[in-house]
Formats: structure tokens, C-alpha cells, sequence
């Protein structure tokens, strides 16, 4: 399993925005395709919203990937 961070820059992330930040896909749209394909979860169950907000302490997977969310640093 990989384990990534991302630190977020204000209140959430959008879910689709997420998974091109951290890398796991090239662009927006491939995220939203992701997610639309029932791949990513949020805290354990599937998300099928593609612009889900993501807050400091949820928990993403994909596949084998697991993303830790963390606060914005003051």
C-alpha cells in the first residue's frame, strides 16, 4: 500500500482536485472519471461525488493508494 499527504491551502479540497494534487492522475477530469467509476472512497465508503468537499482528518483511497488529508498550517 502507498501512503500520501496532502496539506491543505484553506477550508476543503475538491475530491476530483485531490487526486491531481497528490499525483495519482493527470488532470481534473481524470479524477472525476475515477470517481465516477466507484474507485475512491472517503472514510471507508465509496464517494460517487466528484466535487466532494475534503476536509483536514478524511481519510482517501484508490485502489491501493491511501491519502491522509491534513490542516492548512497558520
Amino acid at each position: 500500500m502507498q501512503f500520501l499527504e496532502l496539506r491543505l491551502e484553506g477550508d476543503y479540497v475538491e475530491l476530483n482536485l485531490l487526486l491531481k494534487l497528490v499525483g495519482v492522475c493527470d488532470s481534473g477530469g481524470a479524477g472525476k472519471r475515477l470517481v465516477a467509476e466507484g474507485r475512491v472512497s472517503v472514510d471507508g465508503s465509496v464517494e460517487m461525488r466528484k466535487t466532494y468537499k475534503v476536509r483536514a482528518g478524511q481519510l482517501v483511497t484508490l485502489d491501493d493508494i491511501e491519502i491522509s488529508v491534513l490542516p492548512e498550517i497558520d
